[in-house]
């Protein structure tokens, strides 16, 4: 889709301006969605010089803007405008990308639903009754109701790999460090990752190439000039070696096998079927139970320690409107009583985790567990060039539903944010009439190659395709 636009720019069939109007259209005709915080009206027309000029895209609400609000969809933060952008958002402006807004989401991150912003809930464009996942939820939604070819958004957990999932897009979450960090408004730094949702892997990798490389800013990137995703992709990439986990795969694992998820798994067995007819082997792998089991408590403990250092600033003292209260205690407390029962109880874990008496038996556990698992699919990517998982073991659930039994503790997608891995998700399909998707997982920096194999199981569809 990007290469059609920048082409028909370059032509002169349309203008930076026509795809403007449109986004800001498609913005009112989908206001139900409650995708967007903030949206910026006021436009220079570029110079179409690289493939993303005059292209309107939105970014996440907890990623710094000049000038423009942040607020990362929470009240403690309703008021905040950066005197700075986030060096994501400056390879953007550079590029001659048009920022037409802010993204909702979960509130700082923390949530898995789109449940959780302060500005309300955002919805399914597939289906108003249905939930997107988050916490990058507004930016999937931006997508997946064509408002958008791609927005920027951040991952910690499984907030774009699943929504991706949900939405029917592509959900892309480079190697840690590949994409600078510097102005994202952290929720679990080790953890956090920048990505992008667009409507193909080829538009996938052309973003992540404009705004990936080193910064000074953020000690924890590297040097990827090397490394060109998009001219790096290939068709017919037979041979690759794929495996998949058969205690997360396998229904028989799972005492509540509801319909949805009986059909969801047949789905992903339908595309494995379908990716080895075409020339890929695919493997199924066992892993002890009890560390698929530890992915959840572990990343629950390490994402919400993190949380507790970075939101540490968020006192109603260093941001946000102070209020007339007589002591320092005082108004930390009244302010702090703005955040969400989410964020309260992940906090309160996470502060838990961290104190004296908790500190070794639950903190440094889950850095043990982490590590174990990490050390556990590095193991394998010795072996195979990526791992393939359902990206949702169920589609999208009603937004009243509260997830019970599996889904309370269906976590896999985190394995890769516990190794700074590669992972994208394409569509798969559609399961009870919503999309489902399948994630794929490489080594670290092993970017190219991961997408290359993205790119050709995208191309393989069967009938049931939801694109």
């Amino acid at each position: 889709m990007i290469k059609e636009i920048n082409e028909k720019l370059k032509k002169g069939e349309i203008t930076s301006k026509d795809l403007i109007e449109e986004s800001f259209n498609k913005i009112k005709a989908n206001k139900e969605l409650n995708a967007f915080v903030t949206i910026k009206e006021n436009h220079t027309e570029p110079k179409i010089e690289t493939l993303l000029s005059g292209i309107p895209t939105s970014i996440k609400d907890n990623i710094s803007t000049k000038d423009m609000l942040t607020t990362a969809s929470s009240k403690l933060l309703k008021d905040y405008i950066p005197a700075f952008d986030a060096t994501v958002v400056s390879k953007l402006k550079d590029a001659g990308a048009v920022i037409i807004g802010k993204n909702t989401m979960d509130e700082l991150g923390m949530g898995g639903t789109g449940l959780n912003a302060a500005t309300g809930i955002v919805k399914n464009p597939h289906n108003l009754n249905k939930k997107i996942g988050g916490s990058s939820s507004g930016s999937a939604a931006a997508v997946a109701a064509g408002i958008v070819p791609y927005s920027i958004a951040s991952d910690t957990g499984d907030s774009i790999c699943k929504p991706a999932s949900l939405s029917g897009i592509v959900g892309y979450k480079p190697t840690y460090g590949m994409i600078s960090r510097y102005g994202l408004i952290s929720f679990a730094s080790s953890l956090d990752t920048i990505g992008v949702f667009a409507n193909s892997v080829e538009d996938a990798s052309i973003v992540v190439d404009h705004i990936k490389g080193k910064d000074d800013f953020d000690m924890t990137t590297f040097e990827s000039s090397n490394i060109n995703l998009h001219k790096s992709l290939k068709e017919d990439l037979k041979g690759n070696k794929l495996f998949y986990i058969k205690e997360i795969c396998d229904i028989e694992n799972y005492e509540n096998k509801s319909d949805e998820l009986i059909e969801s798994l047949n789905n992903f067995k339908n595309k494995i079927n379908l990716y080895k007819e075409n020339g890929f082997e695919i493997t199924e792998i066992s892993i002890d139970k009890n560390l698929i089991k530890a992915i959840f408590p572990a990343y629950m403990i390490i994402s919400s320690s993190e949380a507790v250092s970075n939101t540490a600033n968020l006192t109603g003292i260093l941001f946000g409107n102070r209020n007339d209260k007589e002591t320092v205690e005082e108004t930390i407390i009244d302010f702090r009583n703005n955040l969400s029962s989410q964020v309260k109880t992940r906090l309160i874990t996470g502060a838990y985790s961290l104190s004296k008496d908790n500190y070794e038996e639950l903190y440094l556990n889950a850095t043990k567990v982490r590590n174990l698992i990490v050390k556990e699919i590095k193991s394998l990517f010795n072996k195979y060039d990526a791992m393939m998982l359902p990206a949702s073991l169920e589609p999208a659930t009603d937004l009243e539903y509260k997830a019970e039994g599996y889904l309370k503790t269906e976590q896999h997608l985190a394995i890769a944010n516990f190794g700074g891995f590669p992972s994208i998700t394409i569509p798969s399909g559609i399961v009870s009439n919503m999309p489902v998707g399948i994630n794929l997982t490489s080594n670290i920096m092993e970017d190219e190659k991961l997408l290359n194999i993205a790119y050709n199981l995208e191309k393989l569809k069967d009938v049931k395709s939801w694109i």
